[in-house]
């Protein structure tokens, strides 16, 4: 009863697609509107109404937790999907449920999506290529290529003035820079003796936050200057992002301790100053709203693997639904622009499928970025 039931001719959506012969009728289509998947259910444990948005008979992303997903009035949702064979960039119209295939590239890497701030374009990683494309084109230009004997770090992300950041690395070591995606253009930013990973531009200011593995966390300037390690809480860092305002780094603590509770942090790189905001339900990710007044978290607990939220001012926390993800750092769950609305990604059902939840009657509505 829960179906979102759409009609191919005498066929219904969901047997078309299960029948196997949705990746030859769509394969090499890109840009023809592909029917709705959604489902609906009530979560078994909280009778919360949930919505699978992906049909989970074929694998599907969001792109990483820190990059742009949705679109900032909840117009769209960009995501990748192997509907056709191989992992390709899709564009979800969230009022229709319909999906338009916006790439063709041959290795596509869902992890490396990110979606421009104008709402306009997006670039990605195609094997060793780098390229740039209008959600409203068909065509995607290449912007830059990896040089032989060097791999790119994990992660990458678009800075306000709409340049990638990457990662590249060779023999252990590795170096930040910064791509000019609408001229092109390359520059190395800084070096590193290890390998570092998902750089993160700061909101309204030229400084780049990057990863040493689990270790430590690393702020620069946009032109080299002033590579400094920030002062964290002793243990590993699990996921870790800049607020919205860009004046903290809020990041998952992970203690060496396996009896002590995962916690939120927050460190403040101008004040040179860390503070625990909350203890949490052993969340193995999580996400915060546009005011940071709300996070929300995805348990690793067996018996308990909820998607909650939490208030930060009263630390309390209320479980939302079941994501039995059997990953739950896969689970990785956001929130929209406005604060209304909650996008996971869990394999409860199958493959990899993208879901969400409203909570706009737990949650106040913030103001979308301008």
């Amino acid at each position: 009863m829960w179906a979102v039931p759409a009609a191919l001719g005498r066929w219904t959506r969901r047997a078309f697609l299960i029948s196997g012969l949705a990746p030859l009728a769509f394969a090499e289509q890109k840009g023809v509107a592909l029917p709705p998947a959604w489902h609906r259910y009530a979560d078994p444990a909280t009778e919360f109404e949930v919505l699978r948005l992906t049909d989970p008979t074929h694998p599907s992303w969001l792109p990483p937790y820190y990059n742009r997903a949705v679109a900032r009035h909840n117009g769209f949702l960009i995501y990748s999907c192997d509907l056709t064979g191989t992992a390709q960039t899709f564009r979800m119209d969230l009022h229709t449920g319909e999906s338009h295939q916006l790439t063709e590239a041959q290795s596509l890497d869902p992890a490396s999506i990110a979606m421009l701030a104008d709402e306009r374009s997006f670039c990605y990683w195609d094997g060793p290529e780098l390229h740039h494309a209008y959600l409203n084109r068909s065509r995607a230009h290449q912007v830059y290529q990896l040089a032989e004997g060097w791999e790119r770090c994990p992660g990458a992300s678009v800075a306000d003035d709409g340049s990638a950041l990457i990662g590249e690395n060779r023999n252990g070591t590795s170096r930040l820079a910064v791509i000019g995606l609408q001229k092109g253009g390359a520059r190395t930013v800084m070096e590193a003796p290890f390998v570092l990973s998902h750089p993160q531009p700061r909101p309204k200011r030229a400084q780049i936050l990057y990863r040493q593995a689990d270790e430590a966390l690393w702020l620069v300037n946009s032109d080299g200057t002033q590579n400094r390690k920030l002062p964290l809480a002793a243990g590993r860092i699990g996921p870790a992002r800049w607020s919205p305002d860009g004046h903290t780094v809020l990041y998952l603590h992970l203690p060496d301790d396996p009896k002590e509770l995962h916690s939120i942090r927050e460190c403040t790189p101008d004040q040179n100053t860390d503070k625990l905001v909350a203890r949490t339900s052993q969340y193995a990710h999580f996400g915060c709203n546009a005011n940071t007044s709300v996070f929300v978290g995805a348990s690793q607990s067996r018996a308990a693997p909820y998607i909650l939220i939490m208030l930060r001012l009263t630390r309390r926390e209320l479980a939302l639904c079941e994501h039995r993800a059997s990953n739950p750092t896969m689970v990785a769950p956001i929130f929209s622009p406005d604060s209304q609305h909650i996008f996971f990604e869990s394999d409860r059902d199958g493959k990899p499928a993208i879901y969400r939840i409203h909570v706009e009657r737990l949650v106040e509505e913030t103001e979308p970025e301008s």
